[in-house]
């Protein structure tokens, strides 16, 4: 008997003394992350009427890397607009390297990576090598642009090996004047912790607006769910646990109110708060199957948030070498999400053999937002729109 309550008294040690010495100056680094990442969203999100998804803890590494060799007005300028005022700038790289040790753990399901793309020929200094690849996880590759086909092929190779074979095709064109490009990627397959079991699966209709209805593979599970709901947007918000210690927000409006009411007011406070919100309750869940593979030239966007001197060809933009560095070009970014059962146990639950009586139903039959968050540090990996969860 004492054996057995020792290890789960040692389990609930190791977290409180983790949770007591993790730096502030972390937790406060990924916030901004997560508030930029929110800022990124509203700004694609104003312009697409489609499905959407989009990686900003990937991404941002790579704006964070850019922000390492800049100086002055273009420094000041990214500081700003990746909500970073206050922090010191020489601080970042080692804060960002603690914070992806936590949140890129083994047995993570999201497979990323993000690369810095000079062209061929240019230096780049060891010292920002080092600092791409030791603190932000990155990856610098020099490209021969004025063979667009060749540049092309290797930055495809390079997004499908990161992103473990799940992106194809990052681009489809390239122009022989591109100087510098960020690349980032990321995919990710859905493993629910309870699974839905795939035997309950049938197709149910899912209304994708007023005059557009379609069929899809709908799952279902009923279990004790933690929900909320947040009476300012008109919206449920239910937290779906992930095996790998991740979690998503399916945020469902209610009926005849437009998700985008909802992603116009998302910032990384109105996540917190949600989470915080959260209370146990018997559920009946049905989820659709969809799989999103969205890619974006996110220059426009960047441009909306202020971020716009790094595209200038200012001279002193970038200390990547001792040659004067290439302007920034454009930043592309392609990512994949899996959610279905087919991964999940086939006899693992039931429909409602824990209750007597069905409890209520929250069916995600109509467009919702989400939010895939790792839950023991919150770091928002992955943020998207269900519009039509059809295959294209």
């Amino acid at each position: 008997m004492t054996s057995c309550m020792t290890a789960p008294l040692i389990l609930v040690l190791v977290l409180m003394v983790s949770a007591q010495t993790l730096d502030p100056s972390v937790t406060d680094l990924n916030s901004r992350m997560s508030e930029f990442g929110a800022g990124l969203y509203r700004s694609v999100a104003k312009r697409s009427d489609d499905n959407m998804l989009l990686a900003p803890f990937t991404l941002t590494a790579g704006l964070l890397a850019l922000l390492s060799a800049t100086d002055g007005p273009t420094q000041n300028q990214l500081i700003q607009s990746l909500s970073l005022s206050g922090l010191s700038p020489s601080t970042i790289p080692d804060l960002f390297q603690t914070l992806r040790n936590l949140v890129l753990t083994e047995g993570l399901n999201l497979q990323q990576g993000w690369s810095l793309l000079p062209p061929q020929g240019f230096q780049t200094s060891s010292s920002f090598l080092l600092l791409v690849q030791e603190k932000f996880g990155g990856k610098i590759q020099s490209l021969p642009y004025t063979q667009p086909d060749e540049a092309m092929d290797a930055i495809n190779r390079w997004a499908a090996e990161q992103s473990g074979e799940r992106v194809k095709e990052l681009l489809r064109d390239l122009q022989p004047q591109t100087e510098l490009l960020l690349a980032s990627v990321a995919s990710y397959q859905a493993h629910f912790s309870p699974p839905f079991n795939a035997s309950f699966t049938q197709d149910e209709r899912f209304y994708v607006d007023s005059y557009h209805t379609v069929m899809v593979p709908m799952m279902l599970r009923a279990d004790k769910y933690f929900l909320a709901y947040d009476a300012a947007v008109k919206a449920g918000v239910l937290k779906l646990p992930m095996a790998d210690g991740t979690a998503m927000l399916a945020v469902l409006p209610d009926e005849g109110v437009d998700v985008g009411s909802i992603e116009s007011e998302l910032t990384a406070e109105k996540i917190k708060g949600w989470i915080r919100q959260l209370k146990k309750t018997r559920l009946e869940v049905q989820l659709p199957h969809f799989r999103l593979e969205v890619s974006y030239r996110l220059k426009d966007f960047l441009q909306t948030l202020d971020i716009t001197q790094v595209f200038q060809d200012n001279g002193d933009i970038l200390n990547m070498g001792e040659d004067k560095s290439p302007k920034l070009t454009e930043v592309f970014q392609k990512s994949v999400l899996l959610v279905d059962d087919s991964s999940d146990d086939i006899t693992s639950g039931g429909v409602s053999s824990e209750f007597s009586t069905p409890p209520p139903r929250l069916t995600f039959n109509r467009p919702f937002v989400f939010i895939v968050y790792q839950q023991s540090s919150s770091s928002v990996l992955m943020i998207g729109r269900v519009h039509d969860p059809t295959p294209k």
